[in-house]
Protein backbone atom coordinates (compact mmCIF):
# COMPACT_ATOMS: atom_id res chain seq x y z
CA UNK A 1 0.00 0.00 0.00
CA UNK A 2 2.40 1.98 0.92
CA UNK A 3 4.69 1.46 -2.22
CA UNK A 4 1.28 2.34 -4.26
CA UNK A 5 0.59 5.42 -2.93
CA UNK A 6 3.92 7.04 -4.35
CA UNK A 7 2.70 6.55 -7.48
CA UNK A 8 6.37 5.62 -8.51
CA UNK A 9 5.73 2.02 -8.40
CA UNK A 10 3.95 -0.19 -10.90
CA UNK A 11 3.32 -3.36 -8.30
CA UNK A 12 3.11 -6.67 -11.01
CA UNK A 13 3.00 -9.91 -8.67
CA UNK A 14 2.33 -10.71 -4.96
CA UNK A 15 2.39 -13.74 -2.93
CA UNK A 16 0.43 -14.89 -0.28
CA UNK A 17 -0.84 -17.88 1.39
CA UNK A 18 -3.56 -17.19 3.11
CA UNK A 19 -7.25 -17.10 1.42
CA UNK A 20 -8.21 -14.36 3.68
CA UNK A 21 -5.47 -12.23 2.69
CA UNK A 22 -5.48 -12.79 -0.92
CA UNK A 23 -8.93 -11.84 -0.99
CA UNK A 24 -8.05 -8.06 0.85
CA UNK A 25 -5.19 -7.86 -1.20
CA UNK A 26 -7.25 -8.24 -4.86
CA UNK A 27 -9.96 -5.82 -4.06
CA UNK A 28 -7.72 -3.28 -3.05
CA UNK A 29 -4.89 -3.75 -5.73
CA UNK A 30 -7.21 -5.30 -8.45
CA UNK A 31 -4.31 -4.77 -11.21
CA UNK A 32 -1.81 -7.23 -9.25
CA UNK A 33 -1.51 -10.56 -9.98
CA UNK A 34 -1.58 -12.77 -6.63
CA UNK A 35 -0.26 -15.89 -6.06
CA UNK A 36 -0.09 -18.59 -3.24
CA UNK A 37 2.50 -20.49 -1.52
CA UNK A 38 6.01 -18.72 -2.42
CA UNK A 39 7.80 -21.69 -1.76
CA UNK A 40 6.31 -22.85 -5.16
CA UNK A 41 7.60 -19.31 -6.61
CA UNK A 42 8.60 -19.34 -10.69
CA UNK A 43 10.85 -16.66 -10.53
CA UNK A 44 11.61 -17.44 -14.55
CA UNK A 45 8.06 -17.71 -15.44
CA UNK A 46 7.48 -14.22 -13.89
CA UNK A 47 10.65 -12.44 -15.37
CA UNK A 48 9.63 -13.89 -18.48
CA UNK A 49 6.05 -12.55 -17.82
CA UNK A 50 6.49 -9.03 -16.94
CA UNK A 51 10.42 -8.43 -17.85
CA UNK A 52 12.99 -7.51 -14.84
CA UNK A 53 11.71 -7.03 -12.10
CA UNK A 54 13.40 -3.97 -10.07
CA UNK A 55 12.35 -3.98 -6.66
CA UNK A 56 11.09 -7.33 -3.87
CA UNK A 57 9.26 -5.98 -0.82
CA UNK A 58 8.67 -8.23 1.70
CA UNK A 59 7.88 -9.23 5.36
CA UNK A 60 8.95 -12.73 5.79
CA UNK A 61 7.92 -13.46 9.44
CA UNK A 62 11.21 -15.27 11.74
CA UNK A 63 10.19 -16.26 14.61
CA UNK A 64 13.84 -17.76 15.73
CA UNK A 65 13.76 -20.51 18.37
CA UNK A 66 13.33 -18.32 21.74
CA UNK A 67 9.86 -19.58 21.93
CA UNK A 68 10.80 -23.04 20.76
CA UNK A 69 9.10 -26.32 22.73
CA UNK A 70 6.20 -24.10 24.79
CA UNK A 71 3.54 -26.75 24.64
CA UNK A 72 4.92 -28.50 21.68
CA UNK A 73 5.53 -25.66 19.49
CA UNK A 74 7.69 -26.50 16.69
CA UNK A 75 10.79 -26.43 18.02
CA UNK A 76 12.57 -25.76 14.07
CA UNK A 77 10.29 -23.51 12.95
CA UNK A 78 9.00 -23.57 9.28
CA UNK A 79 8.33 -20.21 9.33
CA UNK A 80 12.40 -19.10 9.06
CA UNK A 81 11.68 -21.04 5.43
CA UNK A 82 10.03 -17.72 4.22
CA UNK A 83 13.29 -15.59 4.89
CA UNK A 84 15.19 -18.21 2.82
CA UNK A 85 12.64 -17.87 -0.06
CA UNK A 86 12.70 -13.96 0.22
CA UNK A 87 16.21 -14.59 -0.82
CA UNK A 88 15.60 -16.89 -3.13
CA UNK A 89 13.63 -14.45 -5.04
CA UNK A 90 16.43 -11.71 -4.78
CA UNK A 91 18.94 -14.13 -5.88
CA UNK A 92 16.93 -14.99 -8.86
CA UNK A 93 14.91 -11.92 -9.69
CA UNK A 94 18.15 -10.17 -9.57
CA UNK A 95 16.39 -6.70 -8.83
CA UNK A 96 18.10 -3.24 -8.54
CA UNK A 97 17.00 -2.74 -4.72
CA UNK A 98 14.85 -4.82 -2.06
CA UNK A 99 13.49 -3.74 1.19
CA UNK A 100 12.33 -6.41 3.82
CA UNK A 101 10.56 -5.75 7.22
CA UNK A 102 10.08 -7.62 10.30
CA UNK A 103 10.00 -7.71 13.51
CA UNK A 104 12.13 -5.54 15.56
CA UNK A 105 13.90 -8.26 17.10
CA UNK A 106 15.26 -10.05 13.54
CA UNK A 107 18.84 -8.65 14.81
CA UNK A 108 19.03 -9.63 17.90
CA UNK A 109 21.05 -13.07 18.66
CA UNK A 110 17.55 -14.84 19.07
CA UNK A 111 17.13 -15.10 15.57
CA UNK A 112 19.19 -17.71 14.37
CA UNK A 113 19.05 -20.90 12.01
CA UNK A 114 19.41 -24.29 13.24
CA UNK A 115 22.20 -25.69 11.01
CA UNK A 116 20.76 -27.75 8.39
CA UNK A 117 23.00 -30.60 6.41
CA UNK A 118 21.87 -28.62 3.60
CA UNK A 119 23.46 -25.58 4.86
CA UNK A 120 27.10 -26.40 4.94
CA UNK A 121 27.71 -25.76 1.87
CA UNK A 122 26.46 -22.02 2.07
CA UNK A 123 28.23 -21.04 5.09
CA UNK A 124 31.92 -21.99 3.96
CA UNK A 125 31.01 -20.30 0.36
CA UNK A 126 29.98 -17.11 2.37
CA UNK A 127 31.78 -17.54 5.58
CA UNK A 128 28.75 -17.13 7.68
CA UNK A 129 29.66 -17.64 11.39
CA UNK A 130 27.92 -20.21 13.12
CA UNK A 131 27.97 -21.47 17.26
CA UNK A 132 26.83 -24.19 19.66
CA UNK A 133 23.17 -23.82 20.86
CA UNK A 134 22.23 -26.40 23.46
CA UNK A 135 18.53 -26.87 22.66
CA UNK A 136 17.15 -29.00 26.13
CA UNK A 137 14.99 -31.86 25.22
CA UNK A 138 14.02 -33.13 28.88
CA UNK A 139 14.70 -31.65 32.05
CA UNK A 140 16.81 -33.01 34.47
CA UNK A 141 13.54 -34.22 36.83
CA UNK A 142 12.05 -35.74 33.80
CA UNK A 143 14.95 -37.17 31.83
CA UNK A 144 15.63 -41.32 32.60
CA UNK A 145 18.57 -43.98 32.23
CA UNK A 146 18.18 -44.70 28.67
CA UNK A 147 16.71 -40.94 27.46
CA UNK A 148 19.84 -39.98 25.20
CA UNK A 149 20.06 -43.58 23.90
CA UNK A 150 16.41 -43.22 22.67
CA UNK A 151 17.00 -40.16 20.73
CA UNK A 152 19.63 -41.27 18.76
CA UNK A 153 17.76 -43.69 16.77
CA UNK A 154 14.98 -41.67 14.46
CA UNK A 155 13.10 -45.26 14.46
CA UNK A 156 13.14 -45.38 18.10
CA UNK A 157 11.54 -41.95 18.79
CA UNK A 158 8.88 -42.29 16.25
CA UNK A 159 7.95 -46.01 17.55
CA UNK A 160 7.23 -43.69 21.48
CA UNK A 161 5.82 -40.70 20.06
CA UNK A 162 1.74 -40.47 20.53
CA UNK A 163 -0.06 -39.57 17.25
CA UNK A 164 -1.05 -35.71 17.53
CA UNK A 165 -4.13 -35.80 18.15
CA UNK A 166 -3.83 -37.69 21.58
CA UNK A 167 -0.45 -35.60 22.87
CA UNK A 168 -3.25 -32.40 22.04
CA UNK A 169 -6.02 -33.66 24.60
CA UNK A 170 -3.48 -34.08 27.25
CA UNK A 171 -1.91 -30.53 26.29
CA UNK A 172 -5.74 -29.26 27.32
CA UNK A 173 -5.05 -30.09 30.53
CA UNK A 174 -1.36 -28.55 31.49
CA UNK A 175 -2.52 -25.50 29.21
CA UNK A 176 -5.51 -24.71 32.23
CA UNK A 177 -3.40 -26.43 35.11
CA UNK A 178 -3.06 -22.89 37.09
CA UNK A 179 -6.62 -21.68 36.58
CA UNK A 180 -8.81 -24.74 38.77
CA UNK A 181 -12.62 -23.37 37.01
CA UNK A 182 -10.70 -23.57 33.47
CA UNK A 183 -9.01 -26.99 34.33
CA UNK A 184 -12.12 -28.60 35.67
CA UNK A 185 -14.71 -27.36 32.76
CA UNK A 186 -11.60 -28.60 30.27
CA UNK A 187 -11.85 -31.54 32.04
CA UNK A 188 -15.80 -32.13 31.35
CA UNK A 189 -15.44 -30.97 27.69
CA UNK A 190 -12.66 -33.67 26.77
CA UNK A 191 -14.00 -36.60 29.26
CA UNK A 192 -15.29 -39.21 26.28
CA UNK A 193 -11.75 -37.98 23.84
CA UNK A 194 -9.54 -38.57 26.98
CA UNK A 195 -11.15 -41.47 28.05
CA UNK A 196 -11.56 -43.23 24.53
CA UNK A 197 -7.35 -42.65 24.21
CA UNK A 198 -6.57 -43.59 27.66
CA UNK A 199 -7.70 -47.60 26.72
CA UNK A 200 -5.07 -47.51 24.07
CA UNK A 201 -2.33 -46.18 26.00
CA UNK A 202 -3.06 -48.44 29.48
CA UNK A 203 -0.65 -51.63 30.11
CA UNK A 204 -0.03 -53.86 33.03
CA UNK A 205 3.73 -55.36 34.32
CA UNK A 206 4.98 -53.15 31.98
CA UNK A 207 9.04 -52.62 32.49
CA UNK A 208 9.53 -50.19 29.74
CA UNK A 209 10.14 -46.69 30.89
CA UNK A 210 8.05 -44.39 28.61
CA UNK A 211 5.31 -47.11 27.96
CA UNK A 212 4.87 -47.22 32.01
CA UNK A 213 4.90 -43.70 32.07
CA UNK A 214 2.13 -43.39 29.27
CA UNK A 215 0.31 -46.02 31.05
CA UNK A 216 0.71 -44.11 34.48
CA UNK A 217 -1.11 -40.99 32.74
CA UNK A 218 -3.64 -42.46 30.93
CA UNK A 219 -4.74 -44.16 34.12
CA UNK A 220 -4.80 -41.15 35.97
CA UNK A 221 -6.90 -39.58 33.43
CA UNK A 222 -9.35 -42.34 34.41
CA UNK A 223 -8.93 -42.33 38.21
CA UNK A 224 -10.09 -38.59 37.37
CA UNK A 225 -13.22 -39.21 36.11
CA UNK A 226 -13.95 -42.11 38.87
CA UNK A 227 -13.06 -39.74 41.57
CA UNK A 228 -10.36 -40.96 43.19
CA UNK A 229 -8.28 -38.39 42.30
CA UNK A 230 -8.35 -34.86 41.79
CA UNK A 231 -7.85 -32.25 38.69
CA UNK A 232 -3.82 -31.26 40.73
CA UNK A 233 -2.96 -34.71 41.32
CA UNK A 234 -4.38 -35.59 37.76
CA UNK A 235 -1.81 -32.83 36.47
CA UNK A 236 1.20 -34.15 38.77
CA UNK A 237 1.04 -37.82 37.03
CA UNK A 238 0.45 -36.55 33.52
CA UNK A 239 3.63 -34.02 33.27
CA UNK A 240 6.09 -36.94 32.83
CA UNK A 241 4.81 -38.47 30.42
CA UNK A 242 3.93 -35.24 28.72
CA UNK A 243 7.47 -33.96 29.09
CA UNK A 244 8.74 -37.21 27.50
CA UNK A 245 6.51 -36.76 24.55
CA UNK A 246 8.04 -33.53 24.10
CA UNK A 247 11.19 -34.71 24.27
CA UNK A 248 10.49 -36.81 21.42
CA UNK A 249 8.60 -34.52 19.43
CA UNK A 250 11.78 -31.82 19.48
CA UNK A 251 14.08 -35.13 18.43
CA UNK A 252 11.88 -35.86 15.49
CA UNK A 253 11.55 -32.92 13.96
CA UNK A 254 15.53 -32.66 14.56
CA UNK A 255 15.41 -35.33 12.28
CA UNK A 256 12.90 -34.70 9.64
CA UNK A 257 14.40 -31.33 9.26
CA UNK A 258 17.79 -33.03 8.77
CA UNK A 259 19.43 -30.62 11.55
CA UNK A 260 23.05 -30.86 12.24
CA UNK A 261 23.83 -32.04 16.00
CA UNK A 262 27.26 -32.17 16.92
CA UNK A 263 26.68 -34.19 20.07
CA UNK A 264 24.12 -35.14 23.07
CA UNK A 265 24.52 -35.05 26.51
CA UNK A 266 22.47 -36.39 29.43
CA UNK A 267 24.19 -34.97 32.32
CA UNK A 268 21.73 -32.18 32.78
CA UNK A 269 18.69 -33.58 31.67
CA UNK A 270 18.75 -34.26 27.99
CA UNK A 271 20.21 -31.71 25.60
CA UNK A 272 20.84 -31.69 22.08
CA UNK A 273 24.15 -29.65 20.78
CA UNK A 274 23.09 -27.88 17.34
CA UNK A 275 24.99 -25.49 15.71
CA UNK A 276 22.78 -22.07 14.86
CA UNK A 277 23.59 -19.20 12.64
CA UNK A 278 22.23 -15.34 12.86
CA UNK A 279 19.14 -14.79 9.80
CA UNK A 280 20.92 -11.31 9.47
CA UNK A 281 24.18 -12.44 9.27
CA UNK A 282 22.96 -15.07 6.71
CA UNK A 283 21.33 -12.52 4.75
CA UNK A 284 24.11 -10.22 4.73
CA UNK A 285 26.66 -12.59 3.74
CA UNK A 286 24.73 -13.52 0.79
CA UNK A 287 23.48 -10.36 -0.66
CA UNK A 288 26.61 -8.74 0.10
CA UNK A 289 28.55 -10.86 -1.64
CA UNK A 290 30.89 -9.93 -4.59
CA UNK A 291 28.36 -12.01 -6.53
CA UNK A 292 25.00 -10.55 -5.82
CA UNK A 293 26.91 -6.88 -5.58
CA UNK A 294 23.96 -5.53 -3.02
CA UNK A 295 25.21 -2.97 0.03
CA UNK A 296 22.52 -3.10 2.56
CA UNK A 297 21.54 -0.50 5.37
CA UNK A 298 19.26 -1.39 8.08
CA UNK A 299 17.68 -0.45 11.36
CA UNK A 300 15.16 -0.22 13.38
CA UNK A 301 12.78 1.93 13.02
CA UNK A 302 9.23 3.43 14.96
CA UNK A 303 6.18 4.15 13.14
CA UNK A 304 5.74 7.14 15.15
CA UNK A 305 8.79 9.14 13.48
CA UNK A 306 6.84 8.70 9.86
CA UNK A 307 3.81 10.31 10.97
CA UNK A 308 1.85 6.90 12.40
CA UNK A 309 0.05 7.86 15.69
CA UNK A 310 1.36 3.91 17.28
CA UNK A 311 4.87 3.51 18.60
CA UNK A 312 5.69 0.62 16.17
CA UNK A 313 8.88 -1.07 16.13
CA UNK A 314 9.86 -2.61 12.93
CA UNK A 315 13.29 -3.85 11.87
CA UNK A 316 13.61 -2.57 8.12
CA UNK A 317 16.64 -3.87 5.94
CA UNK A 318 17.12 -1.83 2.33
CA UNK A 319 19.28 -2.83 -0.29
CA UNK A 320 20.43 -1.85 -3.58
CA UNK A 321 22.78 -2.68 -6.16
CA UNK A 322 26.45 -1.10 -5.82
CA UNK A 323 26.46 -0.46 -9.11
CA UNK A 324 23.33 1.66 -9.25
CA UNK A 325 24.77 3.17 -5.73
CA UNK A 326 27.75 2.84 -3.39
CA UNK A 327 25.76 3.27 -0.59
CA UNK A 328 21.82 3.63 0.74
CA UNK A 329 20.52 4.98 3.72
CA UNK A 330 17.18 4.90 5.69
CA UNK A 331 14.27 8.05 5.67
CA UNK A 332 14.73 10.00 8.69
CA UNK A 333 11.44 10.67 10.14
CA UNK A 334 9.79 13.81 9.73
CA UNK A 335 8.21 13.55 13.60
CA UNK A 336 10.03 14.60 16.97
CA UNK A 337 8.77 12.63 19.77
CA UNK A 338 6.86 15.82 21.42
CA UNK A 339 5.08 16.34 18.22
CA UNK A 340 3.91 12.54 17.59
CA UNK A 341 0.54 11.99 16.11
CA UNK A 342 -2.31 11.22 19.26
CA UNK A 343 -4.68 8.40 18.97
CA UNK A 344 -7.25 11.02 19.30
CA UNK A 345 -6.11 12.37 15.85
CA UNK A 346 -6.88 9.04 14.28
CA UNK A 347 -9.82 8.23 15.45
CA UNK A 348 -11.63 10.53 17.16
CA UNK A 349 -14.19 11.81 14.22
CA UNK A 350 -15.77 8.25 14.05
CA UNK A 351 -16.20 8.57 17.51
CA UNK A 352 -20.15 8.99 16.81
CA UNK A 353 -20.49 6.03 14.05
CA UNK A 354 -22.07 3.43 15.91
CA UNK A 355 -19.99 -0.10 14.67
CA UNK A 356 -21.30 -3.55 13.86
CA UNK A 357 -20.87 -6.80 15.53
CA UNK A 358 -21.09 -8.79 12.71
CA UNK A 359 -19.45 -9.58 9.25
CA UNK A 360 -22.91 -9.88 7.45
CA UNK A 361 -24.07 -6.63 9.07
CA UNK A 362 -20.87 -4.80 7.53
CA UNK A 363 -22.80 -3.07 4.66
CA UNK A 364 -20.73 -0.02 5.37
CA UNK A 365 -21.68 2.88 7.27
CA UNK A 366 -22.47 6.36 5.57
CA UNK A 367 -20.04 8.91 6.24
CA UNK A 368 -21.54 13.00 7.06
CA UNK A 369 -18.81 15.73 6.35
CA UNK A 370 -17.48 17.13 9.19
CA UNK A 371 -15.36 19.46 9.94
CA UNK A 372 -12.00 20.41 12.10
CA UNK A 373 -10.68 17.34 11.00
CA UNK A 374 -7.18 16.88 12.10
CA UNK A 375 -4.55 16.62 9.31
CA UNK A 376 -4.24 12.64 9.72
CA UNK A 377 -7.99 12.35 9.71
CA UNK A 378 -8.47 14.11 6.77
CA UNK A 379 -5.72 12.18 4.99
CA UNK A 380 -7.48 8.62 6.32
CA UNK A 381 -11.14 9.74 5.53
CA UNK A 382 -10.85 9.61 2.05
CA UNK A 383 -14.57 7.88 2.01
CA UNK A 384 -18.02 8.51 2.29
CA UNK A 385 -18.54 4.74 2.98
CA UNK A 386 -16.91 3.35 6.40
CA UNK A 387 -16.17 -0.43 6.28
CA UNK A 388 -14.96 -2.70 9.08
CA UNK A 389 -16.39 -0.79 11.92
CA UNK A 390 -16.53 -3.89 13.76
CA UNK A 391 -16.17 -5.02 16.98
CA UNK A 392 -16.57 -7.79 19.53
CA UNK A 393 -19.41 -8.47 21.06
CA UNK A 394 -18.66 -7.78 24.61
CA UNK A 395 -19.36 -10.25 27.60
CA UNK A 396 -20.60 -9.01 31.09
CA UNK A 397 -17.51 -9.90 32.88
CA UNK A 398 -15.40 -7.91 29.89
CA UNK A 399 -18.25 -4.57 30.30
CA UNK A 400 -17.28 -4.74 33.63
CA UNK A 401 -13.43 -4.17 33.23
CA UNK A 402 -14.11 -2.07 30.34
CA UNK A 403 -16.06 0.32 33.01
CA UNK A 404 -13.83 -0.47 35.63
CA UNK A 405 -10.51 1.44 33.37
CA UNK A 406 -9.61 4.68 33.22
CA UNK A 407 -7.36 5.76 29.88
CA UNK A 408 -4.04 4.43 30.03
CA UNK A 409 -5.06 1.56 32.51
CA UNK A 410 -4.94 -2.00 31.50
CA UNK A 411 -5.96 -5.88 33.00
CA UNK A 412 -3.32 -5.28 36.06
CA UNK A 413 -5.18 -1.68 36.79
CA UNK A 414 -8.54 -4.10 37.85
CA UNK A 415 -9.27 -4.70 41.52
CA UNK A 416 -8.51 -9.04 41.88
CA UNK A 417 -12.50 -9.07 42.14
CA UNK A 418 -12.17 -8.17 38.08
CA UNK A 419 -9.40 -10.78 37.00
CA UNK A 420 -10.48 -14.05 38.19
CA UNK A 421 -11.13 -16.73 35.57
CA UNK A 422 -9.91 -15.53 32.58
CA UNK A 423 -6.17 -15.80 32.32
CA UNK A 424 -4.47 -19.15 33.47
CA UNK A 425 -2.01 -17.31 35.54
CA UNK A 426 -3.63 -13.42 35.97
CA UNK A 427 -0.02 -12.16 37.45
CA UNK A 428 1.66 -12.84 34.02
CA UNK A 429 -0.91 -11.18 32.04
CA UNK A 430 0.90 -8.67 29.63
CA UNK A 431 0.31 -5.07 29.81
CA UNK A 432 -1.09 -4.83 26.12
CA UNK A 433 -4.36 -7.00 27.39
CA UNK A 434 -7.75 -5.04 28.47
CA UNK A 435 -5.72 -1.63 27.41
CA UNK A 436 -8.03 1.37 27.13
CA UNK A 437 -6.20 3.58 25.24
CA UNK A 438 -5.38 7.21 25.68
CA UNK A 439 -6.31 9.72 23.31
CA UNK A 440 -3.56 12.21 23.81
CA UNK A 441 -0.62 9.82 23.45
CA UNK A 442 0.26 7.36 20.17
CA UNK A 443 -0.60 4.16 20.57
CA UNK A 444 1.60 1.25 21.79
CA UNK A 445 2.28 -1.51 18.69
CA UNK A 446 -1.27 -2.15 17.45
CA UNK A 447 -1.71 -6.09 17.75
CA UNK A 448 -4.71 -8.46 17.32
CA UNK A 449 -6.48 -5.91 19.11
CA UNK A 450 -9.73 -8.64 19.44
CA UNK A 451 -7.48 -11.09 21.35
CA UNK A 452 -6.00 -8.53 23.19
CA UNK A 453 -9.45 -6.76 24.16
CA UNK A 454 -7.75 -3.59 23.52
CA UNK A 455 -10.67 -0.73 24.61
CA UNK A 456 -11.89 2.82 22.96
CA UNK A 457 -10.52 5.88 25.08
CA UNK A 458 -13.90 7.43 26.45
CA UNK A 459 -16.29 4.46 25.09
CA UNK A 460 -16.78 1.09 26.60
CA UNK A 461 -16.65 -0.96 24.01
CA UNK A 462 -13.60 -2.98 22.05
CA UNK A 463 -11.49 -1.05 19.12
CA UNK A 464 -13.29 -1.75 15.85
CA UNK A 465 -11.38 -2.90 13.52
CA UNK A 466 -11.47 0.03 11.72
CA UNK A 467 -10.36 2.19 14.26
CA UNK A 468 -6.88 -0.44 14.48
CA UNK A 469 -6.14 0.41 11.17
CA UNK A 470 -6.65 4.23 11.56
CA UNK A 471 -4.09 3.37 13.86
CA UNK A 472 -2.13 1.95 11.15
CA UNK A 473 -2.81 4.71 9.01
CA UNK A 474 -4.65 2.68 6.34
CA UNK A 475 -7.24 4.98 4.72
CA UNK A 476 -10.98 4.24 4.82
CA UNK A 477 -10.86 3.32 0.80
CA UNK A 478 -8.95 0.35 2.10
CA UNK A 479 -11.05 -2.58 2.97
CA UNK A 480 -10.33 -6.06 5.12
CA UNK A 481 -11.78 -9.22 3.91
CA UNK A 482 -12.78 -12.31 5.89
CA UNK A 483 -13.77 -13.00 9.25
CA UNK A 484 -13.77 -10.98 11.89
CA UNK A 485 -10.80 -12.48 13.63
CA UNK A 486 -9.06 -12.50 10.21
CA UNK A 487 -9.53 -8.94 9.54
CA UNK A 488 -8.24 -8.17 12.79
CA UNK A 489 -5.27 -10.35 12.23
CA UNK A 490 -4.41 -8.65 9.07
CA UNK A 491 -4.74 -5.42 10.54
CA UNK A 492 -2.10 -6.39 13.39
CA UNK A 493 0.31 -7.61 11.19
CA UNK A 494 0.77 -4.82 8.42
CA UNK A 495 3.33 -2.35 7.59
CA UNK A 496 1.92 1.26 8.55
CA UNK A 497 1.44 2.56 4.72
CA UNK A 498 2.88 5.94 6.49
CA UNK A 499 6.41 4.47 7.05
CA UNK A 500 6.02 2.09 4.11
CA UNK A 501 5.44 5.15 1.63
CA UNK A 502 8.60 7.23 3.43
CA UNK A 503 10.62 3.45 2.69
CA UNK A 504 9.27 3.72 -1.08
CA UNK A 505 9.76 7.58 -1.72
CA UNK A 506 12.92 7.22 -0.28
CA UNK A 507 14.13 4.45 -2.42
CA UNK A 508 12.60 5.68 -5.32
CA UNK A 509 14.88 8.72 -5.32
CA UNK A 510 17.93 6.49 -4.86
CA UNK A 511 17.20 4.50 -7.71
CA UNK A 512 16.16 8.29 -9.91
CA UNK A 513 19.45 9.12 -8.99
CA UNK A 514 21.44 5.96 -9.92
CA UNK A 515 20.19 5.43 -13.31
CA UNK A 516 19.54 8.37 -14.51
CA UNK A 517 16.06 8.73 -15.46
CA UNK A 518 15.86 5.35 -16.46
CA UNK A 519 12.39 3.97 -16.10
CA UNK A 520 12.06 2.33 -12.60
CA UNK A 521 8.81 0.72 -10.47
CA UNK A 522 8.13 -2.54 -11.57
Amino acid sequence: MGFAQTKKFDIKVAFENSPYMQETYKLNHPRVEVLGDVCAANYAEIKKKYGSIDVVIGGPPCQGFSNANRQRNHAISQNNMLVKQYIRAILELQPKAFVMENVSMLKSDVHRFFLSKSDRSILRQYEIPSKNTPVRLIEKQYSFRGAEAIIRKKEKVKQYLWPESHYLEMNVVLKYSKNSKKLKNTLEKHQKKLQEIAQQHITENIKDHILQKDSEAFSAVNQYYSGEINAEALVEKILPALMIQRMLSTANEIYENKIVVDSFSAKDGVVANIRSFAVFDYLKAILESEKNGYVIKNDVLCAADYGAPQKRMRFVAIGIKKEISPEISLPKGTFEEEHYRKVREAIEDIEDVEPVTEVESDHGIKLEPKENLSDLARTLRDSKILKNHMITNTTETAMDRFKALKQGENFHALNDSLKTNTYTDASRTQRTIYLRLNYDEPSGTVVNVRKSMWIHPTLDRAISVREAARLQTFPDSFVFCGTKDKQYQQVGNAVPPIMAKAIADHLAKALENGTEGEDIGR
